[in-house]
């Protein structure tokens, strides 16, 4: 019998633990990486491949996916994936997307971003800013609508995805529409209850989650702390609305729940979706009702976020 009553959807998954054992980290990627770049893209949606400055100017490739029947301009999520922030994009992401891509319409721009512990905090979050700052400037040539420009991210993708809001609040340079967060990372200090209860959930628990930070803040915090972890900002004040997703049997579940609240708390609108019976990264089971249920669920988010009706823009 499961320790954990998670629904039959991810019951495969159950004995399944995220390897981010440093020594492991470039085999892992290696075999990551070739997944996601065999994997199509989505039908009706293209792939167009940039290389951009990152920070310090070191070379940032982003993957732009549009729907191959709508017309330019059209609004764009920025998209930063997960996976500890040690992790390439698992082939899912692609999937994930090209649906939000298709169904929303607007364009996905996915950020290539460095990882650690190569490259530790800040360069992650830094390169996720000079993508941002870059579509702003190329948003005619991309064919993006520059007021409608957000922000999603799944687990340490949502993490750089909120510290990206922060970031660009607090520069003053550009400014994001909305933030999508899927059982986000937000917190270092790792206090909540579910973090201290879910020691061996699958997937990933609140052990591997420790070790991520070490990995992610081997250099200290020489910037903001808050843009490594943002439920320690100082200010909650002006960031975008936002939608955030948490799954119940997740070490990460109560740090996304605190995260909306206090969102919530210093009036930024939100909406919070608690998923049941489902585990962290359960969109890995593509074929699952519940996983296509928050994907509808997002993709109205982002409707909503962009001002485009049901019929259309």
């Amino acid at each position: 019998m499961s320790k954990y009553p998670i629904h039959p959807d991810f019951k495969k998954y159950e004995k399944i633990q995220t390897p981010i054992a440093k020594a492991l980290l470039p085999l892992m990627n290696g075999i990551i990486e070739t997944g996601f770049n065999k994997r199509l893209p989505e039908p009706g949606v293209r792939e167009i491949r940039k290389m951009i400055p990152g920070f310090k100017s070191e070379p940032l490739e982003l993957i732009i996916y549009e729907p191959a029947a709508e017309k330019d301009p059209l609004p764009c999520l920025i998209y930063l994936h997960g996976g500890a922030f040690v992790l390439k994009s698992a082939a899912f992401h692609k999937r994930l997307m090209g649906e939000y891509a298709k169904q929303t319409p607007c364009k996905v721009v996915f950020v290539d971003y460095r990882l650690a512990p190569k490259h530790p905090f800040p360069i992650g979050i830094e390169d996720c800013y000079a993508a941002l700052s870059w579509i702003y400037q190329n948003a005619t040539e991309i064919g993006v609508d520059p007021d409608k420009i957000a922000v999603g991210g799944d687990s340490a993708g949502g993490a750089l995805a909120a510290a990206l809001c922060l970031m660009d609040r607090d520069r003053k340079a550009q400014k994001l529409c909305f933030q999508m967060l899927i059982y986000p990372v937000t917190d270092a200090r790792l206090n909540t209850d579910s973090m201290k209860k879910y020691l061996d959930t699958p997937l990933w628990n609140a052990r591997q989650n420790k070790k991520m930070w070490n990995l992610y803040l081997a250099d200290g915090c020489s910037v903001d702390r808050a843009y490594a972890s943002p439920m320690e900002a100082a200010s909650f004040l002006n960031l975008p609305p936002a939608y955030v997703e948490v799954a119940e049997f997740d070490c990460l579940r109560d740090e996304g729940i605190l995260f909306a609240r206090t969102l919530k708390k210093h009036q930024v609108p939100v909406e919070l979706n608690q998923t049941t019976g489902t585990i962290h990264g359960f969109e890995i089971a593509e074929d699952s009702e519940i996983v296509k249920q928050s994907l509808m669920r997002r993709v109205k988010a982002l409707k909503t976020a962009f001002g485009i009706s049901e019929k259309g823009r």
